[in-house]
């Protein structure tokens, strides 16, 4: 029996409701398929922060670096500022085990309507591909003359040659596997530096790779593109700030960021890829028992094919389809009154059955 070790992080919020359900989800898959997930729990969160003046310990990293995955709740809790708890949890373990892909599937499944017109499950399925490591997402920078009217406050934003092609060459590599069509978000006519390089960059590399259609969009127009045509897209490519804006219009162009999920790999598995949903701890909602597990646990369907298990994966998927399309038990973001055990218990039910 294959036998995997994972840190689970649940964090604040939601993050310590929607997690458990993950886990029997995926627990379910180990029993169906024959692997073994071994848990070992960190309780790392804002609250530690509160309690110690750190999101994690000095050698919290080192203490991860031994797993094979990281399975993560969610981060933030309005006692803390944001910057706070994003760069002393969640970007660390980014850069320093070198995620530098963001992976965001967005679909839209039967059984939820989308805000759109007249979509039907099948027709909106696509991937944004989000650079995860430089960008616009650097601490290079500061601030001058603090408190008066000649305050300064510069930011750097950071693109390597290195950096970018990696994240393109996997763009183009996934794109391939797909529906062979690759779109890149760019802002070249305002930011005249940066843009133009990742451009550079996306039409250097097209060639390599003529199996696969290519097109680039300003961000301010591909975002209306994804409400007005979202299926145009098979696999979006973005620098760290563009990805992240679209990975949270996507879901909700397919009715609920709560079911989205997302990956944080090192493609070359030198180190532990990181799998979480892609809302955040919804302190307005928590200890409500009413959070949507089902980005938590499409995160982990994505962790399964990452560690080699895609038949597990695909298992998780199609429960999670299945239990949408039968419209029986859903949390109130999708129109329901079901609690997120229930949702959790429904999906794990139909993994065991399958």
């Amino acid at each position: 029996m294959k036998t995997f070790n994972i840190a689970v992080i649940a964090g604040d919020g939601i993050g310590k409701e929607i997690v458990p359900e993950g886990i029997r989800v995926l627990e379910a898959a180990g029993t169906r398929f024959g692997f073994a997930l071994l848990w070992h729990e960190f309780d790392w969160s804002c609250q530690t922060y509160i309690r110690t003046g750190k999101m994690m310990p000095e050698d919290g990293l080192q203490q991860l670096r031994a797993f094979d995955a990281i399975f993560l709740g969610a981060v933030g809790h309005p006692s803390v500022p944001d910057h706070i708890s994003l760069w002393g949890l969640l970007i660390p373990i980014r850069r320093a085990f070198r995620q530098y892909i963001n992976l965001r599937p967005v679909r839209l499944f039967e059984g939820i309507e989308s805000p759109l017109k007249n979509w039907k499950p099948g027709e909106i399925d696509f991937t944004i591909v989000r650079e995860n490591n430089e960008g616009e997402y650097s601490n290079i920078g500061g601030r001058l003359y603090e408190g008066t009217e000649d305050e300064i406050a510069v930011q750097q934003t950071v693109f390597t040659r290195r950096g970018v092609n990696r994240v393109l060459r996997f763009a183009f590599e996934l794109a391939r596997s797909r529906k062979r069509h690759l779109t890149s978000a760019t802002k070249s006519n305002g930011i005249i530096h940066t843009m133009p390089f990742w451009d550079e960059c996306f039409h250097s590399l097209a060639p390599d790779y003529p199996d696969v259609r290519t097109d680039q969009y300003h961000i301010d127009i591909l975002t209306a593109h994804f409400v007005r045509h979202p299926d145009w897209f098979d696999v979006v490519v973005g620098s760290n700030l563009f990805g992240d804006i679209l990975s949270d219009l996507g879901p909700a162009v397919v009715g609920s960021i709560g079911i989205a999920p997302s990956a944080n790999l090192n493609p070359e598995k030198k180190f532990p890829s990181m799998f979480e949903p892609v809302h955040g701890s919804a302190p307005d909602i928590a200890g409500k028992g009413i959070a949507n597990p089902i980005g938590q646990i499409w995160s982990g369907a994505m962790m399964l094919r990452h560690l080699g298990i895609p038949e597990a994966g695909d298992a998780v998927e199609n429960a999670i389809a299945r239990v949408l399309a039968s419209a029986k038990v859903r949390t109130p973001d999708i129109c329901g009154t079901a609690k997120t055990r229930d949702l959790g218990e429904a999906i794990a039910s139909q993994v065991s059955a399958a």
